[in-house]
């Protein structure tokens, strides 16, 4: 079997060609280090060869960065994803939050203004809370308490805020009570204008910011800005408690009274807790009589004589234990 010829020529093969070719070679070495040591020819040389082979090699390379910075975007949205979902749960959580704390500050507030309010009356009163709120043009204006029957809340007591006069209980529930507000069709409050003192008739109109004062006499001295306050007169609500302020003064329809519109003072469609009172400040008709305080009969003596001013009935008292004693002698 023949063996091929190997035709691979070698750099510096054997014979006197490739010994020559060896110190050519060696010689242009040499001269090209002495070259670049003296005149840095080779630098230049490998400037010019970097410029030309820089795009070629970053167009070689661009594949692998472009899927790198594809790989590194795409892991940095995500996180920045999850950053800003995370930043978004925590400033919903934070305005939760600080809602909460606003709301709490103004109940403590309101609180405070209903302590405020039974401490200057002086009246017994029971905090209650509005659990339930009924209103509208065509409808009574009414709330619902959270106290009933079984808290000792009964028909007819009044109720108040921290402003004003509320309404009074219209049906009580084991556990609930219904409110009548001032501004119902169907109510009406005893007034008295502070100013002047003069007594009137607040009625509400079916609206939560007006209350109707008709048949005030054409020479009444009304003006806007008069303040209202209960007069007190039925033994329903406590007197001088705030009701409302006039706001204008005109004629009514037939042109023979003035008619007057107030707003109530009270918060009537924003009261979340209220007071319901148990007793009135000033009790209706004169008071009872106090008892005659002194020493009792039987313990004076029963020859001691009766003052010109002492009551009948006590001399007589007297008269009668001296007989018994005469009698008692033998």
């Amino acid at each position: 079997m023949a063996i091929p010829a190997n035709n691979t020529a070698t750099l510096f093969g054997e014979g006197a060609s490739g010994t020559l070719r060896l110190v050519v070679y060696l010689v242009l070495a040499i001269a090209l280090m002495i070259a670049d040591r003296r005149g840095d020819w080779l630098e230049h040389l490998r400037t010019g060869a970097s410029i030309v082979t820089e795009p070629i090699w970053r167009l070689a390379a661009a594949p692998s960065e472009l899927a790198r910075d594809a790989r590194v975007a795409l892991a940095d949205r995500r996180a920045l994803s999850e950053q800003n979902a995370e930043l978004s749960r925590q400033l919903l959580l934070a305005q939760t939050r600080l809602r909460r704390v606003e709301a709490v500050q103004e109940q403590n507030q309101r609180l405070q203004e209903l302590l405020s309010v039974q401490k200057t009356l002086g009246l017994s009163v029971q905090l209650a809370r509005v659990i339930d709120v009924d209103f509208g043009p065509y409808r009574r204006h009414t709330i619902m308490l959270d106290l009933g029957s079984d808290n000792g809340i009964k028909v007819g007591q009044s109720v108040i805020d921290a402003r004003g006069l509320v309404g009074q209980i219209v049906e009580v529930r084991p556990h609930g009570c219904t409110v009548l507000l001032i501004s119902d069709k169907s109510h009406a409050v005893p007034v008295r204008i502070e100013r002047t003192g003069l007594r009137t008739i607040a009625r509400g109109n079916g609206t939560l910011d007006t209350l109707e004062l008709p048949n005030i006499p054409t020479s009444a001295d009304v003006k806007p800005g008069d303040k209202l306050v209960t007069s007190g007169l039925g033994g329903r609500f406590p007197a001088d408690f705030p009701v409302g302020v006039i706001r204008s003064v005109g004629n009514d329809a037939s042109g023979m009274f003035a008619a007057a519109k107030a707003t109530p003072d009270a918060a009537l469609d924003r009261s979340a807790e209220v007071l319901v009172l148990h007793e009135l400040a000033n009790p209706v008709g004169p008071p009872a009589p106090a008892e005659e305080v002194g020493p009792p009969v039987s313990l004076k003596g029963g020859d001691e004589p009766v003052a010109s001013g002492e009551p009948s009935a006590v001399s007589g008292e007297r008269a009668k234990d001296k007989a018994e004693k005469q009698e008692s002698q033998p």
